[in-house]
């Protein structure tokens, strides 16, 4: 799993998808399909077909990743929103906003309850469901989740880590496109440093 993942790193696909259907053979085996380290090889997988485009070979592997991780760890365990968060982003690349919102919700609810309100986990959360809302045009919704996610992760991360700078751009996206192009290039020189 580990060796797949550095291939992907390096843009060696062909030679990672194998090894993750290994990986995931194996723990199928030795733990059993419904062992929550298999869910964990079957999220690896479907992830690597999602980061591919594959959207539908990645969607049947997410859902029963998820099922596994609500049967067996629960339905506010950490790991289940992440399989949450993973489900949601499938159908939200596929345009199936309203399948992807409420798991984009109940991940961050989890997250919140979990992790904390001010967990880099909880911004993620916030920073996934700001972006649905923002690419429906729904953007007094996105504005404070964005806001919200951005000031976690300046406090948890600091402002020059590199999540910090993604969720920097998406709200500053967000104010041009709410035609606020001041705000967001004040915003944007707030966090270049000074030369």
């Amino acid at each position: 799993n580990n060796l797949a993942a550095l291939y992907c790193q390096h843009a060696r696909y062909n030679e990672a998808e194998p090894l993750f259907q290994r990986a995931l053979a194996i723990l199928d085996k030795v733990l059993g399909p419904d062992h929550p380290t298999t869910a964990s090889g079957i999220n690896n997988l479907a992830m690597f077909y999602y980061d591919q485009g594959s959207y539908s070979e990645a969607e049947p592997m997410l859902q029963r990743a998820l099922t596994i991780r609500e049967m067996v760890l629960g339905p506010e365990h950490s790991d289940t929103s992440q399989g949450l968060n993973n489900l949601a982003l499938v159908y939200d690349k596929q345009g199936r906003h309203s399948e992807a919102e409420p798991l984009y919700q109940r991940a961050l609810a989890i997250n919140e309850k979990v992790l904390g309100p001010d967990h880099p986990s909880t911004a993620q959360s916030l920073n996934n469901l700001a972006l649905l809302y923002n690419n429906q045009g729904r953007y007094s919704e996105a504005e404070p989740l964005f806001q919200r996610a951005l000031a976690i992760q300046e406090k948890a991360l600091g402002p020059d880590h590199p999540n910090t700078a993604t969720f920097l751009e998406n709200y500053t996206a967000l104010l041009r496109q709410m035609g606020r192009h001041e705000e967001a290039k004040a915003l944007e020189l707030r966090t270049k440093p000074t030369t």
